[in-house]
């Protein structure tokens, strides 16, 4: 698989507006203990449940002799904020040794860890470093973060991060991820940018979660998230290029980013391969494999037509939208739950009983 999207915690810093997450959020006392607990207890197995071998043939930059390249995959660290003290110590530092002993012997993976940036200081980009970070990815240079509003600050932001960085030997580039092919893995570490502004990928801003409840999304039925990277497309083809699924905290896995209504399965019970290949031949998972959403539904009764019309709702403040993710929400909810309870329950009999 070329990448694997992992939520650590819940626990954030920070209640922004157009947050896709509303569970991303500052936890104190208790409530904070509770989702650092959390992910502290279920990161070794999702871990564990994880490729045998991270890695995925590259049809995107084949060989001389036409021969498909192997290269390593990525897994890619990200909350809430993964650099808050708690979560840093008791669940980023020894996920990330987890992973470098897990693929030792192979030809290792990318590393992420993605930030807002704000909390970064010397001392943490050091022991970012020596726990095998191939790559820091500073996420909240935006004018939703507090703080950040205007090009001039954000300027200055980069600008003191990126002499931190540099310090420390890390080299800047693009983008947070590419799935362009290099002819070579990049020297050394690497950082760079990236925000919810509108020249992104994320500019439109997901319906999902405060920035639903707020009103924030401009995407269209035009603005199919699914057919793009972080979206479901490719998610089943986990031997090539372009391969990507989420998890959160709680094990749970999704084909996108976005995360789908219902999660198509849990790494804390089961491997992650096993779960993607009992969905491999099940249409509607095909469809959102393909970029194809609205195509989700032909092998249940929903003609293309019917998810679109599916797809249109009306804001929280009663404004009418229409966007694909919609549509996906409320198939998910009508059709879906007994056919992931069904693919569940074939592989828990394929391992010899139910757990």
């Amino acid at each position: 698989m070329e990448s694997i999207y992992y939520v650590l915690s819940w626990a954030c810093h920070r209640k922004c507006r157009h947050c896709y997450e509303p569970r991303f959020r500052p936890y104190v006392r208790s409530a904070l203990e509770a989702v650092v607990a959390e992910a502290e207890q279920n990161f070794p197995r999702i871990i564990d449940h994880l490729p045998p071998r991270l890695s995925y043939l590259d049809r995107a930059c084949p060989a001389p002799d036409g021969s498909l390249v192997e290269r390593p995959g990525r897994i890619i660290l990200a909350g809430g904020e993964v650099l808050l003290d708690a979560v840093r110590e008791r669940v980023l530092y020894p996920a990330m040794q987890r992973i470098q002993a897990r693929y030792r012997q192979q030809r290792g993976v990318e590393l992420i860890v993605q930030t807002t940036g704000d909390l970064l200081t010397e001392t943490i980009v050091e022991e970012l470093l020596a726990r095998g970070l191939t790559t820091l990815s500073v996420s909240g240079v935006d004018d939703f973060h507090s703080g950040m509003q205007g090009q001039a600050r954000q300027r200055a932001f980069k600008e003191r991060l990126r002499r931190l960085f540099e310090a420390h030997g890390l080299r800047g580039s693009a983008a947070p991820v590419s799935t362009a092919s290099e002819a070579a893995p990049p020297a050394g570490p690497t950082y760079n940018f990236f925000g919810a502004t509108a020249d992104t990928w994320i500019g439109r801003l997901w319906p999902r979660g405060r920035a639903w409840d707020n009103g924030l999304s401009t995407a269209t039925l035009a603005d199919n998230f699914c057919n793009r990277w972080s979206g479901g497309l490719n998610f089943l083809e986990h031997r090539y290029n372009g391969s990507e699924v989420s998890v959160d905290p709680a094990g749970n896995v999704f084909p996108c980013c976005i995360k789908t209504r219902l999660p198509i399965g849990n790494l804390v019970e089961e491997d992650l391969i096993g779960i993607l290949d009992s969905l491999a031949e099940e249409p509607a998972y095909a469809a959102i494999s393909s970029g194809h959403p609205q195509r989700m539904g032909l092998a249940y009764g929903w003609s293309e037509e019917q998810f679109v019309e599916a797809s249109r709702t009306l804001t929280p403040k009663g404004e009418p939208y229409a966007n694909l993710c919609i549509g996906c929400d409320r198939f998910h909810q009508a059709v879906l739950g007994p056919v992931i309870e069904a693919a569940r329950a074939r592989r828990a009999a394929a391992r010899g009983g139910a757990r």
